[in-house]
């Protein structure tokens, strides 16, 4: 279980405060993490010094008279950060023995892959709009895993296009995939890159070209992709006969 605190919880037995008790602990490594750019802030790499111990959580009081809860806490805090931006801080509890760097650093890691996991449940929801389906158990299973797969595809296909729009196609898609949107796409540019492939998926699935300062919506894309696969499929029959 890993969890971030939003209160500063009592401590037992002497009601220490948990803030209090991680602040007092020594820095024990430095990390970087990359954050996605969100309303609130801009994209950028995030200097955190770190610091963990073990704590133990007092329960509510109306429920003293149970044992307090035994936990790890990993305590991040931004370094140097930018002018404007707010400086991230993390409060992390887990039930993962934290003792030492090495596990520390493994628990803020996977922290910073909330967004990630809240993109792909976005993408699942709005862009495959799994919650129209009504089925029976058995199916709503068989559609999910369908729907998962290619949740999981877009979700890299976003993030190679945030992250390096200049990298080679090839890093993104197969040669077929290539060979069908450069039949599809009216004008090639003389580097076939992520960029360009993202910005042709979406033409198939009725993103307007003249529009290019709209963002490219999750919804065009998934139709794009899956129109790209029906090519593809047609294209390799077309062969084969």
């Amino acid at each position: 279980m890993k969890v971030r605190a939003a209160q500063n919880r009592s401590l037992d037995p002497n009601s220490e405060r948990l803030w209090f008790k991680l602040e007092a602990q020594p820095i024990s490594l430095r990390q970087e993490i990359q954050l996605p750019e969100t309303s609130k802030r801009s994209p950028r790499k995030a200097k955190l010094e770190v610091r963990f111990c073990q704590v133990n959580l007092r329960t509510p009081y109306r429920f003293d008279n149970r044992d307090p809860l035994e936990v790890y806490a990993v305590y991040a805090i931004e370094i140097d950060c930018p002018e404007g931006e707010t400086p991230v801080e993390w409060m992390l509890l887990t039930t993962e023995a934290v003792t030492d760097a090495s596990m520390a650093t493994t628990i803020v890691r996977w922290y910073s892959y909330r967004w990630r996991v809240e993109e792909y449940h976005k993408i699942l929801k709005s862009g495959c709009q799994v919650e129209r389906y009504r089925l029976a158990a058995d199916g709503m299973k068989a559609l999910l895993g369908f729907l998962s797969i290619i949740a999981v595809e877009l979700l890299h296909l976003t993030y190679l296009h945030r992250t390096q729009p200049d990298t080679n196609a090839t890093e993104l898609l197969n040669p077929l995939e290539i060979k069908v949107l450069k039949a599809k796409s009216p004008k090639l540019p003389k580097v076939l890159t992520v960029a360009w492939a993202v910005e042709a998926i979406a033409r198939l699935g009725g993103y307007l070209e003249h529009r290019h300062k709209t963002p490219i919506g999750i919804q065009v894309l998934w139709r794009g992709w899956l129109k790209l696969h029906d090519l593809c499929e047609g294209w390799q029959l077309a062969r084969e006969t």
